[in-house]
């Protein structure tokens, strides 16, 4: 019987490049336990003190997807760190023995295991040679990370520890998310990432080189196991690519997409979903850019307006609107009258009443609300386009459409994009990152950004559309609305409208589009406008010369809207007649 020490050595789980795992046997507890060594002993004393320390650092960090560290010892100038072979099989047992796992249970385990990565790493440790025999899976799918600080940097003998591992680890924790959206990689396709069992040679064959970004490319097939849902993949290629600006940095990152993916794969709502339907009760869906709103309302000067009059200072600005949508339509679902929908301002004000309308002012935050001064003004530019948006929608609208119905739904379309920025700015702006294209190299000399869907998807683990709806929904707004602010999918045929409400939901989507290839470099606007006009021209009837007028209406045309300000009206239930719901 081979031993290590006091301890008799059962089997060799795991040989990497930079570690080793034994299973071993202890008589003298009459138990088996796990050992986790570097594949190289420490060059020296000093080496070795380093060594222990740091691990004993990392025992510290306790985490429930942490696992609890037995014991550190050593053994002729060998360290070691031991855990209970209790708790649990390793992740590459668990996939000897049964089928590639579905692809919402293999979130679940990555999730788990980067929540335990991230507090790590927030505690300023790393693991550096994370493997799938890294990872134990218990029999109630708990999953634990070992081997923390095992496979530690080598340094030349003499080194300054002090001045160097800082460095190091914030290094090595990159790596480490690297190597987490390996694993996923491999659960997802039930094979090794090109063809390597050690993780650390998949990473050396993507480290870039001087005229390549990566050597080999890592990225989800279609002959999978299991059909890979969109968001889903789109979060694990990112984890894997081959441009380190694309990828993710932080574990906390990668966690809140495949978590937030996970979330609302398993209960239909969660993750940002949750997360914003919070910071709306607390902080408002936008701020008002109308200053001097609530001072006006404090000082009774709404009781001296007519309600037409008092439709049009709602209409102003966008935040208030929404708010008087919000409500009045809550209202009506609280009072059981279903599939009612309430989008005309004066009728809205006469139903909530003038506390209800100094109920709704007093609920807007003043701008920019929490937001930092560069957060902001991006918010105020969206906000510009999205009114931009909504003037062309009005202009494109087929006759006998409430201009201000079309108006409030080209809005809408873009509630998730207003909110998104509103809340979570940071999130936005990794959004938009990701759309920007990365370097040229000599093999892609125009290689294209992610798309918004697939940025979204990256970051969130869902799409902006998808979380306006959520709020829609949550609103009490009816389905035939939450049908009409869902934009026409970029890829999708366009085809005619069977109803009243899919004219208007294409109008709206073609106005986005519009405004989107107006933001286009200048070199590709005009075909940005044609493609547009081209994919929309069959179905609505519509040519070039209208689009082009509604782009530029002349000087006849009465002045644009504030960017701060959406024109909504009209109800549903009255068919979105020209005379609204007045």
């Amino acid at each position: 019987m081979r031993s290590f020490g006091r301890f008799e050595l059962r089997a060799l789980q795991s040989k990497s490049a930079r570690s080793l795992i034994w299973r071993v046997f202890d008589p003298g507890l009459g138990q088996e336990l796990l050992l986790c060594m570097p594949r190289e002993k420490p060059n020296s004393a000093q080496a070795l003190e380093h060594w222990l320390r740091s691990a004993q650092a990392g025992e510290r960090v306790q985490h429930p997807n942490l696992a609890p560290v037995f014991e550190i010892g050593q053994v002729e100038s060998w360290p070691y760190v031991a855990y209970e072979r209790a708790l649990g099989e390793t992740l590459d047992e668990r996939l000897a023995r049964q089928a590639a796992p579905l692809p919402i249970e293999a979130a679940g385990w990555v999730a788990q295991l980067l929540e335990g990565l991230a507090f790590a790493h927030e505690a300023g440790h790393a693991h550096r040679d994370i493997q799938a025999s890294s990872v134990l899976i218990d029999a109630g799918d708990k999953v634990r990370l070992i081997g923390l600080e095992v496979a530690q940097e080598v340094f030349p003998p003499g080194v300054d520890y002090g001045t160097v591992t800082r460095r190091a680890v914030r290094d090595s924790a990159e790596e480490d998310v690297l190597c987490v959206g390996l694993l996923l990689h491999r659960l997802l396709t039930g094979r090794p990432v090109l063809e390597e069992h050690d993780l650390q040679q998949v990473v050396l064959q993507m480290q870039p080189s001087p005229t390549r970004p990566g050597r080999e490319i890592v990225r989800l097939g279609w002959e999978t196991p299991h059909p890979i849902p969109d968001p889903l993949r789109a979060i694990c290629n990112r984890a894997t690519d081959r441009q380190l600006r694309q990828r993710y940095h932080l574990a906390r990152s990668f966690w809140r997409a495949l978590d937030g993916w996970r979330q609302a794969a398993e209960h239909d709502s969660g993750g940002p979903i949750v997360l914003l339907l919070d910071k709306l009760q607390r902080l408002g869906h936008l701020p008002t850019t109308m200053g001097g709103l609530h001072r006006f309302a404090a000082d009774s000067g709404l009781e001296a307006q007519h309600a037409s009059a008092l439709s049009e200072i709602a209409l102003k600005d966008m935040a208030l609107s929404l708010e008087l949508v919000r409500r009045v339509n809550n209202a009506l679902k609280q009072a059981g009258h279903q599939g009612e929908t309430v989008l005309n301002m004066q009728r809205a004000i006469q139903m909530l009443g003038l506390d209800g309308l100094q109920y709704a002012i007093n609920a807007l935050k003043p701008w920019p609300g929490p937001l930092q001064p560069a957060a902001a003004e991006l918010l105020r530019q969206l906000m510009a386009r999205v009114g931009r948006a909504a003037q062309i929608a009005q202009a494109l609208r087929p006759a006998g459409y409430d201009a201000e119905v079309v108006h409030l739904i080209a809005v809408m379309q873009n509630l998730g994009r207003l909110l998104l920025q509103y809340h979570f700015p940071d999130d936005a702006q990794q959004i938009r990152q990701l759309m920007v294209p990365p370097e040229p190299t000599e093999d892609q000399p125009n290689p294209p950004g992610m798309s918004e869907q697939a940025a979204a998807y990256a970051v969130l683990g869902c799409d902006l559309d998808t979380l306006g709806a959520a709020v829609a929904r949550h609103w009490g707004l009816g389905e035939e609305l939450l049908h009409m602010i869902r934009r026409q999918p970029p890829g999708a045929t366009v085809h005619a409208g069977r109803s009243d409400a899919d004219a208007i939901r294409l109008t709206c989507s073609l106005a986005n589009e519009l405004v989107d290839a107006q933001g286009l470099p200048e070199a590709r606007r005009r075909a940005g406008v044609e493609a547009a006009t081209r994919r929309y021209a069959k179905a609505l009837g519509l040519g070039l010369r209208e689009v082009m007028e509604a782009l530029d209406p002349g000087a006849h045309k009465p002045p644009a809207a504030p960017a701060d300000a959406t024109v909504p009206a009209g109800s549903l239930r009255e068919r979105l007649a020209a005379r609204g719901g007045s």
